[in-house]
This record gives C-alpha cells, sequence and structure tokens, in this order.
C-alpha cells in the first residue's frame, strides 16, 4: 500500500450548525443527532461516504469520536479509525480540522500522499477521488473542481508531510494549500461541491440520491 495515496475522511467535527438549525426549525426530533450518522438512502450520510471511498481501492483512514466510532467501525476496520475526544472536551488540546488532518496524516506517514475527503461530503464519486489521487504524481497540491469550482477532495504529495504533520485548530489546510503550487483536476461531478451542513443540505441530497436511484441502469 505504500505506493497508493490515503485517503483520510475527517469525522471528528461535532455539527454544531445543523444542529442549531434543526432545533431552531423545530425539525424531525431525529435531526437532533449528528449529521453524519443522518439517514441518505439505505445508508448514514458518513456510511455513503465511506462507500465511495472504499469503492476506490485505496487505502482508507478515519478520524472521528467515540460518538460515531461503532457506526464507522461497522464500515472500516478498526485498525483505521482513529478516535479523538469531542471538540471541547479536551483541554489545551488544539482539537478541530487541522489536527484533524494531522493525526490522519500521522497515522499513515509511508503513504504516497493523502486525499483529505470530508465525512459530510457523500456525493464525491468513486472515480473523482482517484483521478485527484493520481494527479498527486506530478503536483504537490491537487484539488477536485466542477465547472471550475474549486471542491474536495484535496490531494497532497508526500513532500508536504512535515506541514500537514504540523496543523493543529481548525484552520484547517488553508496556509498549505497557499504555500505550494496547486493544481485543479476538472470532473463531472457536481458532489466535490456539496456538504451536508444543514437540514436544508441534507434534504437536498436525499432528493438527488433519490433521482440517482430512479435513473436505470445500461
Amino acid at each position: 500500500m505504500k505506493n497508493l495515496p490515503t485517503i483520510v475522511v475527517l469525522a471528528a467535527g461535532a455539527g454544531s450548525r445543523f444542529q442549531s438549525l434543526a432545533a431552531t426549525a423545530a425539525a424531525d426530533p431525529m435531526l437532533s443527532t449528528h449529521k453524519l450518522d443522518q439517514a441518505l438512502g439505505e445508508r448514514s450520510v458518513i456510511g455513503v461516504t465511506l462507500r465511495n471511498a472504499l469503492a476506490t481501492m485505496l487505502p482508507v483512514t478515519v478520524v472521528t469520536t467515540r460518538r460515531l466510532a461503532p457506526l464507522i467501525s461497522q464500515i472500516v476496520a478498526s485498525r483505521d479509525v482513529i478516535v479523538l475526544p469531542e471538540v471541547g472536551t479536551a483541554g489545551d488540546v488544539p482539537l478541530g480540522m487541522g489536527y484533524s488532518i494531522a493525526t490522519g496524516v500521522t497515522a499513515r506517514p509511508d503513504a504516497a500522499g493523502w486525499l483529505v475527503l470530508p465525512g459530510d461530503m457523500p456525493m464525491v464519486r468513486p472515480e473523482t477521488i482517484r483521478a485527484v489521487g493520481a494527479a498527486l504524481m506530478d503536483h504537490p497540491v491537487v484539488y477536485a473542481q466542477y465547472r471550475g469550482r474549486r471542491g474536495h477532495p484535496v490531494g497532497f504529495s508526500p513532500e508536504l508531510y512535515s506541514d500537514l504533520a504540523g496543523l493543529a485548530g481548525d484552520e484547517g489546510a488553508r496556509r498549505v494549500v497557499a504555500r505550494y503550487p496547486s493544481f485543479g483536476v476538472e470532473v463531472d461531478d457536481p458532489g466535490v461541491l456539496v456538504d451536508i451542513d444543514t437540514p436544508a443540505d441534507l434534504e437536498a441530497a436525499r432528493r438527488g440520491a433519490a433521482a440517482s436511484a430512479s435513473i436505470p441502469l445500461p
């Protein structure tokens, strides 16, 4: 597996905006649970994201919290699941997206790069992920784009290990992306722009998934 990039799925966020909007709208009580645990077709949001990641046949590492670990461990081998404390419960530990990326990368230091995929992006297709991974052969930073708009996953080549390992807090990898030449892989996949951040996003994703399921296979 050393000659393949690893997909780092980020699933350690609190999803507080989703829960806050759900509560404000007095929506379905089930929306009070974590957004990644919401139903999307026959699976959960994180279940669909992981299904697409695993379908690439690339190594997958998931960074999550104890709350979601049991669900994720039903889909991904426990050795590939890294459990962090919930945001706001670890004292001085600088938790957040940056910390999650650093944790996933340092857990797989020998990978041929890392493809960072947020767990709330279930519409990203497996072939899109593989296309970004392939472009890491020639570029230090690669991202998927749809009609010129930058999306996910974002890939980082092995030489950026030290930069990624030093990330902390919730800033993510923006500074790393800004520091090195980036290459956009144009894909016919609008899912690279779709994250589940609100209940409205979830309903739109459910409609999109239902429409895709209704299209007969050739």
